[in-house]
């Protein structure tokens, strides 16, 4: 029991061969199958085995050697964080970032999602149209519509007060608010004055019965929740205001237009109307 275990004949031991004249020097990486030489150990030494044996220095240089000596003491918390950070310093791909530009590529994808702005369209040409239908009713006649004199008439048999600014609110609202909603431009704003003058229409229709009754206002209810669903949501990229950040991506901001709208509603109603309107005004 004198051998050591690492030691092997050297009977085993492949002999250098010099290569002939004429041919090129071999390399033992040129082996097909993929192998290396068994290493051939000095008489008496172990094979060596460890960065140790070898007389390589374990530790691996960084970027930031040269200031360690400056580097104050860290933390248990900041030292921990050094060594995540340093685990990827020689690696030649970083690790992806949990947030960021994966990020932005995953909600990229969920805005390309099939027919999302074409529904938004469709919806925006029926309120948007519908509004501009009965607005030009009001304002030209068109349609077999009264014109201003017969809105005027209107108005006044109905309650209303201050007729030259009610009949302006009124006509302003379903033309212009309908005809920006069907160009998808400034859609909020747009919303928000035809969702007004509906629910003010709501107001007073619901104010012919003596009591709380839908069927009466079941056009004006339609239409004003389709007019905050606009706000809500946005016009969709096939609009006038796909570069908006309120065309894809609503935040608080179209949340205050749906308020302010049908603050203005409230408003106006009791300012150029007034009376409940849940118990009848006739």
């Amino acid at each position: 029991m004198t051998d050591k275990p690492n030691q092997r004949p050297e009977s085993n031991q492949p002999s250098a061969q010099p290569p002939a004249s004429g041919q090129a020097a071999s390399s033992p990486y040129d082996n097909p199958t993929g192998e290396f030489p068994s290493v051939k150990p000095a008489a008496g030494k172990d094979v060596p085995r460890t960065e140790d044996d070898l007389g390589l220095d374990p530790e691996v240089p960084s970027s930031a050697g040269a200031g360690a000596a400056e580097t104050p003491k860290m933390t248990s918390a900041s030292h921990g964080e050094a060594a995540d950070a340093s685990t990827y310093a020689f690696a030649s791909i970083p690790p992806a970032p949990a947030n960021g530009d994966t990020e932005r590529l995953r909600r990229s994808r969920e805005y390309r999602r099939g027919t999302v702005d074409l529904g938004l369209l469709a919806l925006r040409l029926t309120v948007g149209l519908t509004f501009l239908y009965h607005g030009l009713q009001k304002l030209a006649g068109w349609f077999h519509g009264p014109g201003l004199d017969g809105t005027r008439h209107m108005l006044e048999q109905g309650g209303w007060k201050h007729i030259e600014l009610s009949t302006a609110m009124l006509t302003v609202s379903e033309v212009g608010g309908g005809a920006l909603i069907v160009l998808g431009l400034a859609t909020p704003l747009a919303a928000g004055a035809v969702l007004a003058s509906i629910s003010t229409a709501w107001l007073w229709k619901q104010g012919m019965a003596p009591d709380f009754q839908y069927r009466p206002v079941e056009l004006e209810s339609i239409l004003a929740a389709a007019s905050a669903s606009l706000i809500l949501t946005g016009p969709g990229r096939l609009s006038f205001d796909r570069n908006r950040g309120w065309a894809v991506r609503p935040s608080w901001g179209s949340f205050v237009c749906l308020i302010l709208a049908l603050a203005a509603a409230a408003g106006g109603w009791i300012f150029l109307h007034g009376g409940n309107p849940f118990v009848g005004i006739f």
